[in-house]
């Protein structure tokens, strides 16, 4: 099996693609000088897969299945993963996503033992009434402990605001009520359906040798056939649910979120339409734009003021996002902003600075090894 060499002549930067035999994408990105190795393997399946056609058949799950099954891959009949990490010196983790579901880990040495040990994870499920009853206490406390989390609450509240149906709308854990539904008739379902080799993209980063971990994917993966499995999504309307959402919680100052929901057409934005939003919007509320002087000034905003682009299938949206003592006064200037940026357009200026400042962000990613990996997994 040959690798294709991608290349970036002007970064010098380069990585290996493979797709494997067994239906596995590769991604193997070398960097000199770095003594640690990050590997990712991920699938795509996370929250928002409620519904999806699997072979044929219409399949809806709980909430929170895939946030579910993230913990119970960790377990087989021969032990716990993090046990088997320990004993390897590997520091492992893993998160599910609305899109996706990733297991990882880095290590400084024993990598071919780690490797052997996330590819074995994603490989072996083994699920029964007593550990997937065992697990709805565990994850039921976690559920709880993210809705007394500020953070989380004013992001899920924003999206409950945002969305009518997509499920994107529903919390990624589920909800105390809705994992009670989940057994392991279920989870192996959803195993089947998404955990196929040709559903997965495995990512190396760091000082590693190509041919090193091909050959440790050669002796320990086990081939699988495609399957036909698509996601199902209802339809959403453009509008949004309702406008303005307040809860009450135990924080020193108010956290706030403004959104602005496009229409993602079902697809992922291209690669150029999110560089272009991050132009636009580091030129518009960037540390350095009008408006970000304006909400300083008149002590609305604090340092941690901010903005991301939601990004997914079925479902795209600009946030801004903060703690303010006065949200109502913030929003309302962003909000004038935001009018004034449809009328006049962005200044020349603004825009070649907001450039660079994107383009020197873009660069200094190729740095650091989860960066590298969650960019190059999010691309396949």
């Amino acid at each position: 099996m040959a690798f294709t060499k991608i290349e970036n002549e002007r970064m010098n930067e380069h990585y290996y693609r493979m797709e494997h035999s067994s239906g596995l994408t590769v991604l193997i990105y070398p960097k000199k000088g770095f003594r640690s190795i990050y590997a990712c393997i991920g699938t795509k399946f996370g929250s928002i897969y409620s519904q999806f056609d699997f072979n044929g058949k219409r399949v809806t799950v709980p909430d929170g299945t895939a946030h579910y099954l993230e913990h119970k891959l960790f377990e087989s009949e021969d032990g716990d993963a993090f046990s088997k990490y320990a004993r390897t010196g590997a520091s492992a983790n893993a998160y599910t996503s609305f899109d996706m579901t990733c297991y990882l880990f880095s290590c400084t040495d024993r990598f071919d033992e780690s490797l052997k040990i996330l590819i074995d994870l994603v490989q072996s499920p083994y699920f029964t009434n007593e550990t997937v009853a065992k697990e709805q206490g565990i994850i039921s406390q976690e559920i709880k402990m993210y809705d007394d989390s500020p953070d989380w609450r004013v992001m899920m509240n924003l999206l409950q605001g945002m969305y009518h149906n997509h499920p994107i709308n529903k919390d990624i854990a589920g909800s105390v009520e809705t994992i009670a539904e989940i057994t392991p008739e279920v989870l192996y379902e959803c195993y089947n359906s998404y955990y196929n080799l040709h559903n997965m993209v495995l990512t190396v980063v760091g000082g590693v040798d190509p041919q090193e971990v091909i050959d440790i994917v050669d002796r320990n993966i086990k081939p699988s056939v495609p399957v036909n499995t698509s996601i199902i999504l209802p339809d959403e309307p453009y509008s949004v649910v309702k406008h303005y959402t307040e809860q009450e919680l135990p924080v020193a100052v108010a956290q706030f979120e403004l959104g602005f929901k496009e229409d993602s057409a079902g697809r992922y934005a291209a690669s150029r339409e999110l560089i272009a939003t991050s132009i636009l919007m580091n030129a518009f509320a960037g540390e350095s734009s009008p408006l970000y002087r304006k909400l300083q000034d008149e002590k609305l905003i604090n340092s941690g003021f901010g903005y991301e682009y939601l990004d997914g299938l079925g479902y795209r949206a600009v946030i801004l996002s903060g703690e303010s003592r006065d949200p109502k006064a913030a929003a309302e200037i962003i909000d004038d902003a935001v009018r004034s940026l449809h009328k006049n357009g962005l200044d020349r200026e603004a825009f070649e600075n907001a450039r660079r400042v994107v383009y020197g962000k873009q660069t200094a990613g190729f740095d650091h090894k989860q960066s590298i990996a969650s960019e190059l997994i999010n691309c396949e």
